[in-house]
């Protein structure tokens, strides 16, 4: 069989309140059909262990406990939560795990949204913070300084969904496939038999989504877009984005959107709010050699700018 007479494989499912899809090419049917089954059972896996929606999941376990003695947590828990912290030290606080009780507030868990006083941001800004958070490797525990603190996987989950998914596919022989979260994460393994540049992504124009200004092709790394268009609500006449700017309590400005091109789903995923937050200084001179970065302003007609 030769590359151009592949089977095509597409499949979808939701899991961690997203949508996933895998785009698999192969040669054989039922192996096909096997691994995607994997791949996906691999996510509802994922679901029950850092869902914030599940009551029993252990992120929700370790929630409800950790502001009153350090909870132990698995292995695999542990890691992400690790990698976590190292990204909102670097950030200087502009990913912060530690987000979850100013997402309810401003009522993003939802879907909805609603403008909060300054006074309760404040109230409710004494239990943000990566800080409020103390990772114990030897014993591999958690533990919170305060009560109230909640710590939200909204801002890494999915890529490291898609990165575990990709991991199944690989493992399993898979060379060719395109593996979405929400069509704002997603890994290009190899290139589709018509394309040998990759996958085909349009970036989307953040003030008119029909709208295409620029794209690129992803062949063995993901992208990952944050955009104030995505999800936003508007009150008193301004517009205000779900990406929340964990340092001020107040959603970053609802404008423009930030696409980054990375090794890995997780880095590109959680990398992506802070550079939109920062803005194109911090991130001309902050981001890792190997990552591209595209800004676009939303306010000009001028396509994007790609650093790096």
């Amino acid at each position: 069989m030769s590359h151009n007479d592949l089977l095509r494989m597409v499949e979808h499912g939701d899991a961690m309140g997203s949508t996933y899809s895998i785009v698999l090419y192969g040669k054989d049917q039922t192996e096909m059909r096997a691994v995607i089954d994997a791949a996906f059972a691999e996510v509802a896996r994922l679901d029950k262990l850092l869902s914030n929606y599940m009551a029993e999941s252990e992120w929700s376990e370790m929630n409800r406990r950790a502001a009153d003695g350090p909870v132990r947590v698995s292995a695999e828990l542990f890691q992400l939560l690790s990698k976590c912290m190292v990204v909102s030290r670097e950030s200087e606080g502009a990913f912060d795990l530690a987000v979850g009780p100013l997402m309810k507030l401003w009522g993003f868990y939802k879907g909805t949204g609603r403008l909060p006083s300054r006074a309760e941001v404040s109230n409710v800004m004494q239990k943000v913070g990566w800080r409020h958070v103390a990772l114990d490797a030897e014993n591999q525990t958690v533990r919170f300084d305060c009560a109230g603190v909640e710590l939200d996987p909204g801002g890494i989950g999915k890529g490291y969904a898609v990165d575990c998914m990709v991991e199944i596919l690989r493992r399993r022989g898979f060379r060719i496939a395109l593996v979405t979260a929400s069509d704002s994460t997603m890994f290009g393994m190899g290139a589709p038999p018509e394309e040998p540049r990759g996958w085909r992504v349009g970036i989307k124009d953040p003030r008119n989504r029909r709208r295409t200004v620029d794209e690129v092709y992803l062949k063995d790394v993901s992208l990952s877009t944050s955009g104030g268009t995505e999800k936003f609500f508007r009150a008193e006449g301004s517009v205000y984005s779900h990406i929340m700017d964990p340092r001020t309590g107040f959603p970053a400005e609802a404008c423009g959107s930030v696409s980054v091109i990375a090794p890995r789903a997780i880095d590109s995923e959680a990398w992506a709010k802070p550079y939109f937050i920062h803005g194109r200084d911090w991130t001309e001179k902050h981001k890792p050699e190997e990552f591209r970065v595209c800004i676009c302003d939303g306010r000009t007609d001028e396509s994007c700018v790609w650093l790096g």
